[in-house]
C-alpha cells in the first residue's frame, strides 16, 4: 500500500472538516430582505441579504466576531470559520460598491467599498444600506456581524 504525502493528507482532513461544520450547522431559511446588522465601535450599519445557499449559510455562522483587513483599495476582507455552499449560485459576479460578497476559492468574506471587475468565484450573499464609506482605508476593522432580529 502506497503512502499519502503530508499535502494530500492535510487536504483530505480540511475537507472532512468542512463538511463537517457544514452538516452541524442548523439549517436557515433566509428570506429576500432579511436584515443583518455590522456593528463597528460606535456605529450599526444595517444590511439585506439575498435568499441563496450561501446566504442561509452565511446566517447560520452568526455572530461572527471578524477582523476585516484592506484588500487592493476595494474591498474588506476576512476569512470565514467554514465554507458556505455556493449551489446554485452564479460562476461569478461584477461586484459593486456596498456589495456584501463571498470568495469561494479562499472562503473569505468581503465587503466592496469600491465597484470591481467581474471576479469568478465570487458569490453575492447582498448589500449594504447607506454609507459604506465607513469600510474604506489600509487599516483592519474589528467588526461583529448579527441578524437584526437576534435578540440583545
Amino acid at each position: 500500500m502506497k503512502s499519502l504525502s503530508i499535502g494530500v493528507l492535510l487536504t483530505l482532513a480540511l475537507a472532512i472538516h468542512t463538511a463537517l461544520a457544514q452538516s452541524a450547522r442548523e439549517p436557515v431559511t433566509v428570506e429576500d430582505g432579511m436584515k443583518i446588522h455590522i456593528v463597528m465601535k460606535e456605529s450599526v450599519v444595517e444590511a439585506t441579504l439575498e435568499n441563496s445557499r450561501a446566504s442561509q449559510d452565511f446566517v447560520s455562522l452568526l455572530p461572527l466576531e471578524l477582523t476585516l483587513s484592506d484588500y487592493h483599495g476595494t474591498e474588506k476582507i476576512a476569512d470565514l470559520p467554514a465554507r458556505l455552499s455556493t449551489d446554485g449560485a452564479p460562476e461569478g459576479v461584477t461586484p459593486e460598491t456596498g456589495d456584501i460578497a463571498y470568495f469561494a476559492p479562499w472562503g473569505n468574506l468581503a465587503i466592496f467599498y469600491r465597484d470591481f471587475r467581474y471576479s469568478p468565484g465570487l458569490v453575492r450573499l447582498g448589500r449594504i444600506e447607506g454609507n459604506v464609506e465607513r469600510f474604506a482605508g489600509d487599516g483592519e476593522l474589528k467588526v461583529r456581524i448579527e441578524r437584526a432580529d437576534a435578540p440583545k
